[in-house]
């Protein structure tokens, strides 16, 4: 089976191909004969039910310095032209973003879009893993300086960070004395218009923050992050380092539990984060990344499942 796949992504030559899950997943369907397209959400286009893009065929290649090829941009019909749209760019998941879920959303019926646009729009990291209190650990969602104080009197040391941040930017530690807190909430406050996340400080964190990959609903993959030296972030664009890892019993019922609402969903590629192998603090649908680091560790092909199960889909 050959599909054309079309790949919404950020700049092509400006990834880091060592570790870019994206980047893997074009090599992997370039791989099985699949024909990629490349092109920004700032390329779309819609008009009297059609929705295109101006695209770039492109080839890549694991070499540093000369990781792609483009042939002649084309005008790309996405729905009669494509079988699959990797949605994968980065966030921050703004109305741009959003906009392109609704324009991608009505053509889902005709190609498959991964991951399913009107989902991704719904399910916010920060916000749908509200979803599964039971697995959290206490969380507060507010733009209050007394509530984010009264919260802080309750469990000692906390976490503040954007509801829609990624990538492990602009998280802060709160000691117990609070010092800075109000500084803090009126610098985000300032910033962002929505409400901001805040929760109790976990020190297990210091032993690492798992990312657990799920395909359709299954899990494929995990590895550890380790917060660098005087971090608390453990994410690895921020500087932290990948080791092996085992799920704990609590990592494998939260995963039971997730599985199949993701694959309801039409989320097929899903990176979770879970600290101390038992506090749920992520569910990332929006540019899931962690599968290079998986296939490092324990040479897992999560790239090759994830096409096992998208080939399937187009295919049914």
């Amino acid at each position: 089976m050959s599909l054309t796949v079309a790949v919404q992504m950020d700049p092509i030559a400006h990834i880091n191909i060592a570790g870019d899950s994206t980047f893997a997943l074009m090599l992997a369907a370039q791989a099985r004969g699949h024909r990629l397209f490349h092109y920004t959400a700032e390329d779309l286009n819609y008009s009297d039910g059609r929705v295109w893009a101006k695209a770039d065929p492109v080839t890549v290649q694991r070499v540093v310095g000369d990781h792609y090829s483009f042939g002649d941009p084309v005008s790309l019909d996405l729905g009669d032209e494509a079988d699959v749209i990797l949605m994968r760019q980065d966030p921050p998941f703004d109305l741009g973003y959003i906009t392109a879920t609704h324009l991608l959303e009505r053509i889902a019926h005709k190609t498959l879009v991964v991951n399913d646009p009107a989902s991704v729009r719904n399910a916010p990291e920060k916000v749908f893993v509200l979803d599964y209190p039971q697995f959290m650990p206490p969380t507060l969602v507010t733009r209050s300086l007394d509530e984010a104080r009264a919260f802080l009197a309750k469990h000692g040391e906390i976490v503040v960070k954007p509801l829609h941040g990624n990538g492990g930017k602009a998280i802060f530690k709160v000691g117990s004395d609070g010092a800075n807190l109000s500084a803090l909430i009126e610098v985000f406050n300032t910033m962002w218009r929505e409400p901001h996340m805040v929760q109790a400080f976990l020190p297990a964190v210091a032993k690492g923050d798992k990312r657990i990959v799920l395909v359709d609903g299954e899990v494929a993959g995990a590895i550890n992050r380790l917060p660098g030296e005087g971090e608390i972030r453990s994410n690895l664009a921020v500087g932290g380092s990948a080791v092996a890892t085992e799920l704990t019993a609590k990592e494998c019922e939260i995963c039971a539990v997730l599985g199949p609402e993701l694959k309801k969903r039409g989320l097929l590629f899903v990176g979770i984060d879970v600290i101390g192998g038992e506090w749920l603090t992520e569910i990332n649908v929006t540019s899931p990344t962690g599968i290079v680091a998986i296939e490092t560790f324990d040479g897992t092909d999560v790239a090759g499942m994830i096409w096992d199960a998208i080939e399937r889909k187009v295919a049914a």
